[in-house]
């Protein structure tokens, strides 16, 4: 078995403030608020890792805070929505030049407003719908399309020492499947809808969004970007993924250049994943196959791979295990690291090892490097 590290918490984060510069201090800059009063802001010295923002501090909730929660429908889908409108993101506000702030123009009230039907409210977005229509009718004539609204700023440095908004992100989350009861405390059922339909459906509630976006003073001459989300079904383990995204230039009011995007997250071990991704099934069913020669009282071994552009980005495994004994879990642990090394070369992969106490051991191996971080809580 080839070499690898126990971190404990507290050598593990001495670690990540060495691997990122330390030369530069934090700078201290004056933001302008909606509220026509400068306020002190702080950007970060340290920057994680390029393919992350710096945050600036104090850390300003979003103003409609707290609706992704009752508007998405599975854990997995709210941090999806959120992380990936993020990542694409990077697509027009850089890393290095742009910092990260959450939504601070679009409030909860609007957004509730722009979510509910034209025909409930004045500036709803999605399709009406009359009291006296069928609710087959409403299912294949007019679903509800949009189901949340995320918003993201992006600021940048000025020559006289302070902060500007500079770039907005919008992101919208389409559903997929629409749920609908023929009658009252009924069961639910299912409409697809298709991602032409989506695709359709999410342009023309980009431009009207951005066109009441521009309305406001402190947003008529930012790029806008809009990025499409189509979420999973309630019962899916996996998150939904953006698939479409176009920018509305500083000044303009209209989305243009929209880009399709091929992102997914597959489960491992599927069916699916077999038959679409062949190569990278067979590794983790080799990596399976290793652990359930060496352990038998786990509960199961399940992954989920990251794709790009039907390209395995990165891969996350969760194994919960049945262990009482703290030597037992290390000794799982080494086991677990020399069979990643073996099986994972080119990929980055994530090993989460739980029981009903909680985290018990984490793996990180990084692509192209044969040392993985690993940390037994």
């Amino acid at each position: 078995m080839k070499s690898f590290r126990l971190i404990p918490a507290i050598i593990a984060a001495a670690m990540l403030v060495g691997c990122v510069p330390s030369d530069k201090k934090e700078t201290e800059l004056t933001q302008e608020t909606q509220q026509e009063k400068a306020e002190t802001t702080i950007i970060p010295s340290l920057q994680i890792d390029k393919s992350y923002y710096r945050t600036l501090t104090p850390y300003k909730e979003s103003a409609s805070r707290g609706l992704v929660v009752s508007n998405i429908f599975t854990k997995y889908d709210m941090k999806e929505v959120e992380t990936g409108l993020m990542r694409l993101s990077q697509n027009e506000f850089d890393t290095e030049n742009y910092f990260f702030q959450e939504g601070q123009y679009l409030a909860k009230n609007t957004v509730e407003n722009w979510l509910a039907r034209s025909s409930q409210k004045k500036d709803g977005l999605n399709p009406p719908t009359t009291d006296s229509m069928p609710a087959e009718e409403r299912a294949t004539k007019a679903p509800i399309y949009l189901s949340h609204i995320v918003e993201q700023n992006y600021l940048t440095k000025t020559s006289d020492n302070k902060v500007k908004l500079s770039g907005i992100s919008i992101g919208l989350a389409l559903n997929s499947i629409y749920y609908y009861q023929k009658e009252q405390y009924g069961e639910y059922y299912e409409k697809p809808i298709s991602e032409a339909e989506l695709i359709e459906q999410g342009k023309k509630m980009a431009s009207e969004i951005v066109s009441r976006l521009r309305t406001q003073d402190e947003l008529k001459d930012v790029p806008i970007v809009v990025g499409l989300f189509k979420q999973k079904a309630r019962n899916d383990i996996i998150p939904g993924t953006y698939f479409n995204y176009g920018v509305a230039k500083a000044g303009q009011n209209e989305v243009t250049d929209w880009k399709a995007m091929d992102e997914e997250y597959v489960l491992f071990p599927t069916s699916e994943s077999q038959d679409v991704y062949r190569d990278d099934s067979k590794n983790f069913e080799n990596f399976k196959q290793d652990v359930d020669k060496y352990f038998s009282n786990y509960t199961s071994v399940v992954g989920t791979g990251f794709y790009q552009n039907k390209k395995i980005q990165k891969l996350s495994i969760e194994i919960p295990i049945q262990f009482f004994s703290k030597l037992e879990i290390i000794g799982f642990t080494q086991y677990l690291t020399g069979v990643l090394i073996n099986q994972f070369n080119n990929i980055h992969v994530e090993v989460s090892v739980t029981s009903m106490n909680g985290p018990e051991a984490l793996i990180v191996k990084n692509a192209n490097e044969k040392e993985p971080y690993v940390h037994i809580y």
